[in-house]
């Protein structure tokens, strides 16, 4: 705490626990401000608009990097062109559900060609859409992981520059949920979440021996294999980035931290509009 280091509790199978956090710093005005906001449904709805909107570019980035790296795919081609699809109708979708409806379909069609990104041992990495609590296999059990640890960094990264990251505009408030951090990091998932699990598993990294499955057809990851991953987090953060808005180079880590900086600057009324990070 004296360091301003938070800490995150997982179980074996990485579901969050807690967090645990220094004394809150911020300006409660801004904070009176987020508050007004989240219950301003056209504010909101904006809000939300543009972090779908990303979320989906982002996932549509992913494909077209395999693309560029392994040669064309109709599949792949298709989905991508249906995603940017949905990416147009999320700028302008008329509500939330819409706006859900339109995110849903596009993550399914993700996931679908996501095992087209797995070009290393297909039978411990099988891979047949999204599942969790307990993820059923060794691919979702690392995307919950790294999901986890995402979530965290945008909610230290929201409370760093005085936002609440429990209130927030997409995802409604629930006791417990850090609601606004999970719409920071919708904007990732794809760059920082994903493609580090791809890379992992592609590169041999991770191994059949660093999973087990239990009783109840679930799998965890061994202490290793979370070793692991979390080195290769450390080092992806430290990697640099040209950011698209800011125009100049950043550490892939600070990415949380200038995009909580920037809503909260959008917020205060020092930008015309909140920028949203674009692969």
């Amino acid at each position: 705490m004296e360091n301003g280091v938070s800490l995150v509790f997982m179980t074996p199978s990485g579901r969050y626990i807690c967090r645990i956090q220094g004394g809150v710093k911020g300006n409660v005005l801004l904070r009176q401000r987020q508050y007004e906001w989240a219950k301003d449904e056209n504010i909101s709805l904006h809000l939300s608009r543009m972090m779908v909107s990303a979320k989906i570019h982002n996932y549509a980035g992913v494909l077209k990097r395999y693309v560029r790296d392994y040669g064309n795919n109709e599949e792949v081609a298709v989905a991508t062109r249906q995603m940017t699809g949905n990416q147009r109708k999320a700028l302008t979708a008329a509500d939330k559900d819409l706006l859900r409806g339109l995110e849903g379909d596009a993550a399914n069609k993700y996931f679908d060609m996501f095992p087209k990104l797995i070009l290393n041992d297909s039978s411990t990495f099988s891979f047949n859409g999204r599942n969790r609590r307990p993820p059923k296999d060794a691919v979702n059990a690392m995307l919950s992981f790294v999901y986890t640890l995402l979530a965290n960094e945008c909610a230290s990264a929201l409370e760093s520059v005085g936002l609440d990251p429990h209130v927030g505009f997409m995802h409604s408030v629930r006791p417990g949920r850090a609601s606004l951090a999970l719409d920071l990091m919708e904007e990732f998932r794809a760059y920082l979440g994903d493609r580090l699990v791809l890379s992992l598993i592609n590169r041999k990294q991770v191994v059949p021996n660093d999973f087990k499955h239990q009783g109840d057809d679930s799998v965890i990851m061994t202490d290793n294999c979370r070793k692991t991953i979390i080195k290769a987090w450390q080092t992806r953060k430290k990697q640099e980035i040209m950011h698209s808005y800011l125009q100049e180079k950043i550490p892939i880590g600070l990415l949380p931290y200038a995009q909580a900086l920037l809503l909260a600057r959008f917020m205060r009324g020092d930008l015309d509009d909140y920028p949203v990070f674009l692969i």
